[in-house]
């Protein structure tokens, strides 16, 4: 298993999820560049996040399971946010609620059982990370059925949807292993931080950009296009 193909090609999709990612936040919200930095983004990362779910399932690693299956469902809904317009839901998106919702149960009954171990832990990850996994699920799986009640998701609320899950889905990835696997790396990037700064830069920079759609004027004074693959905001 330590050099399947399913193992290089989990590696070459992660790698390139990691890069195509970062490129996508250095280009103007709605570019060319953009779309085309978040479609590689896109199909790599469900590529990535499928086959370590398949590594993870094969190994029984309960843990990178449920992780895998997440980020493929946040990258998922992400992109489908972004690509239809805003009115209208379909089974797309009832699939997608049952998915977080059996999820988040799940990671939650694992945290619970973790929590309650001598070690604190399960299979060798800990409670906290289950429970943190566990609330972005069912967070999710609430956006979701806020969303199917409305017959859509409109305005801001469009692109906080798309901006936030595509960033905590680089986040996973990123934590995956920048964060989690340090000793892949020099030890004096662990003794700079850079590996943690490299790890968490995602959720920094979701928290700029949700600040700057829901709380600035930027996004009020734009136009806001059928499909957020437009050009109409930066």
């Amino acid at each position: 298993m330590s050099f399947s193909p399913l193992l290089f090609f989990h590696i070459g999709a992660g790698t390139t999820g990691l890069l195509s990612g970062a490129v996508t936040m250095s280009f103007r919200k709605g570019s060319r560049g953009h779309r085309v930095a978040g479609n590689i983004f896109f199909v790599s990362m469900l590529g990535m996040s499928a086959a370590g779910a398949i590594m993870a399932l094969m190994k029984s690693q309960p843990g990178n399971v449920f992780g895998g299956i997440l980020t493929f469902y946040l990258v998922a809904t992400a992109w489908v946010t972004a690509r239809r317009r805003e009115r209208g839901t379909g089974i797309f998106d009832w699939v997608a609620l049952l998915a977080a919702l059996a999820v988040g149960i799940s990671i939650s009954t694992f945290g619970v059982q973790a929590a309650n171990s001598p070690s604190g832990s399960k299979d060798g990850v800990p409670a906290a990370m289950y429970f943190l996994l566990a609330s972005v699920a069912l967070l999710s799986a609430a956006g979701d059925v806020r969303m199917l009640v409305r017959g859509g998701v409109f305005g801001a609320q469009r692109i906080t949807r798309h901006l936030w899950r595509m960033c905590f889905a680089l986040f996973i990835a990123s934590g995956s292993i920048f964060l989690a696997r340090p000793h892949l790396f020099p030890a004096v990037l662990s003794r700079t931080h850079l590996l943690v700064v490299a790890g968490i830069l995602p959720l920094i920079l979701m928290i700029f950009w949700l600040l700057r759609v829901r709380f600035t004027g930027a996004y009020k004074r734009m136009r806001l296009p059928a499909d957020l693959t437009g050009r109409a905001w930066r």
